[in-house]
């Protein structure tokens, strides 16, 4: 008894991973006839009218892959999102937290990623409509030129996030927090929206990376302003973030127990 029920929890597991993916990857054709329409209208609309444009398509891919989780979405701090261009900054729990942030994030943004990503076909395309930046880890000039770039985008109107941790700490603690977002929102002058998100590592990195249904939580927090940025140094700022994130994923994670 025991073995056929293990059994069938691997067959539920493969298939919900080979529906993910498959929807995942079988979206993508599709969206180019919406990626054409698109682009035509980005000289008749406004910079936030666009952004909005664009973001649907994501959002809209976004959901169908989460709806394939069968996992469980809650969101809350809407109240706390600012109207104007942010630098939103979350921590980095799995693969599956840009997906979640696409779909119940109303902001529309763009996001840094590595370099490779550059070479998916359509998926790319998309990206740079986006407004998202790509870097390059392993190479200095390309980490400072994607800091200048995230602000340029910034300035021009556009929101953007960050994973301030730069890898997935897959469910553990929070990692420590890179200081460049920080020069960026200096930079930009634009204010910080700290997210906190607890459960995406339960949809893929804790199941051997198999796809399995989560509880997910993500809560937007209260924003820091630009004159707090201006009143704070950079240690204090990115303690302060830290801390707000940390301790609201302790607090999801103590209530799910």
């Amino acid at each position: 008894m025991f073995i056929w029920f293990m059994k069938e929890r691997l067959v539920n597991k493969l298939f919900s991973s080979l529906r993910t993916f498959g929807f995942l990857f079988g979206y993508l054709p599709v969206s180019l006839l919406k990626y054409k329409k698109i682009k035509e209208q980005k000289n008749i609309l406004s910079t936030e009218q666009y952004d909005q444009l664009v973001h649907n398509v994501p959002k809209l891919w976004a959901s169908g892959i989460l709806k394939r989780t069968k996992s469980q979405f809650t969101l809350e701090g809407e109240e706390n999102l600012p109207s104007g261009p942010v630098l939103f900054i979350s921590n980095h729990e799995g693969n599956f937290d840009i997906p979640s942030l696409l779909a119940y994030i109303p902001k529309p943004f763009g996001f840094i990623s590595k370099i490779e990503v550059k070479q998916l076909p359509i998926i790319s395309k998309w990206m740079e409509e986006m407004n998202c930046v790509f870097i390059d880890r392993s190479n200095r000039k390309s980490a400072y030129k994607s800091i200048e770039d995230t602000a340029t985008h910034l300035e021009n109107g556009h929101s953007i996030l960050i994973f301030p941790e730069g890898t997935r700490s897959k469910g553990k603690e929070i990692g420590v927090f890179k200081s460049g977002f920080v020069r960026i929102a200096k930079q930009a002058r634009v204010p910080i929206v700290p997210i906190a998100i607890s459960g995406t590592s339960k949809i893929m990195e804790k199941n051997n990376n198999k796809i399995c249904p989560a509880n997910v939580q993500i809560s937007i927090l209260p924003t820091y302003t630009i004159e707090s940025i201006d009143q704070n140094d950079t240690k204090k700022i990115i303690e302060d973030l830290h801390t707000s994130i940390a301790r609201k994923i302790e607090m999801i994670r103590t209530t799910s127990k």
